[in-house]
């Protein structure tokens, strides 16, 4: 099993914007707008065998080497917890803001 890739328009389900493709060739996977995703991933990206399909939230931000800005969701129904990278168009300063806050 390995990546899949899959870049698709889709309508938000948490800001309800409609999200057009990836600007650059990659997988759009969460909202540029709200930077919430949602849970249709089980084993590895693009697999789309989840079963849970529930509201994924923006809870962290990290930096890997090799990868770049990475956001953390976590799924707001079984809690699972997945890195995605940062795209071009996200509202990436909105999240860093909210993360202060919280502190």
């Amino acid at each position: 099993m390995a990546f899949k890739m899959i870049n698709e328009s889709f309508t938000c389900e948490n800001c309800g914007k409609t999200i057009e493709k990836h600007p650059e060739w990659s997988a759009r996977n969460h909202c540029p707008f709200c930077l919430s995703s949602k849970h249709m991933d089980k084993d590895f990206p693009g697999d789309r065998a989840s079963t849970c399909l529930w509201i994924m939230e923006p809870i962290w931000i990290d930096n890997k080497k090799n990868k770049g800005w990475m956001i953390k969701h976590k799924c707001k129904k079984c809690w699972k917890e997945i890195l995605n990278k940062v795209a071009p168009d996200d509202n990436f300063l909105d999240l860093i803001k909210k993360i202060n806050s919280n502190f």
